[in-house]
């Protein structure tokens, strides 16, 4: 997406890709997206939790610590999936002849694993953990931040009222993508490429040269338009499964 988005904006970028590939080409990547979900995903948000409830003072600067390093460990098992779903994304963009036309997440690691070697999981992992250590605290640590200053502001409920997670949720999506967008935009770089020769500098150095400054702010639009939508279904649900799991044990919200 972050690739063709500098040929057309993101509604261009839609429109040609319902035109050519159909509805069902705006699913590429599908299986390797819901495969990430369920090791980053899932390893992130518990790693997260678990990690609060050991704070025994939860400041906003214990939080953000906690969530970047729940993100970084979820982004190892993670990263696999990230490669499969990058490149499953942008095989439209790529000539016929260059296409690597992986039909679902297995049958990526397959070829993945024959054609670049066993370590082929490991390309682009650190700034991928990076960036998911930075999107975990801004999304998370950031949630928790803002949930505890609507409610006092409001006077609503913190822990309980959909009002103060929806408005949380939407200003932690804002924060996520600000700061992690420049660094998908490397990852993407990175994690696109059939071999891992070309390092984070100078995939910096190389797109600063071409494009100066500039680069840092492409994809913005579409990233927003993702992670919103995600983070809002994603925290204002984690808060329900919060509610039910914590009623039925006992355990008091943090």
């Amino acid at each position: 997406m972050e690739a063709a988005e500098r040929k057309g904006g993101t509604v261009g970028t839609a429109i040609r890709i319902i035109r050519h590939e159909g509805t069902h080409g705006l699913y590429a990547g599908f299986s390797a997206g819901f495969m990430r979900q369920l090791t980053y995903g899932s390893i992130r948000l518990a790693s997260y939790e678990k990690l609060k409830e050991h704070l025994s003072s939860p400041t906003p600067t214990a939080l953000t610590l906690s969530a970047a390093v729940s993100g970084f460990i979820g982004a190892i098992p993670g990263n696999a999936s990230d490669i499969a779903n990058i490149r499953m994304q942008n095989d439209a963009s790529l000539p016929p002849a260059q296409r690597r036309n992986y039909r679902h997440i297995l049958h990526a690691w397959s070829v993945m694993y024959k054609t670049e070697g066993p370590l082929f999981f490991t390309q682009g992992m650190l700034p991928n953990c990076i960036r998911c250590g930075l999107m975990t605290a801004c999304q998370l640590a950031s949630y928790d931040y803002f949930k505890n200053l609507f409610g006092r502001v409001s006077g609503l409920q913190a822990e309980s009222s959909s009002v103060v997670h929806l408005g949380s949720s939407v200003m932690a999506a804002f924060v996520a993508t600000s700061v992690c967008s420049p660094i998908d935009v490397v990852k993407t770089q990175l994690m696109g490429l059939a071999s891992g020769k070309r390092s984070v500098v100078r995939v910096v150095g190389e797109m600063t040269r071409a494009e100066g400054v500039r680069w840092v702010f492409r994809g913005w639009v579409p990233s927003f338009v993702r992670l919103g939508p995600q983070t809002v279904a994603t925290l204002v649900l984690l808060e329900q499964h919060k509610k039910v799991y914590r009623g039925l044990l006992g355990i008091q919200d943090i």
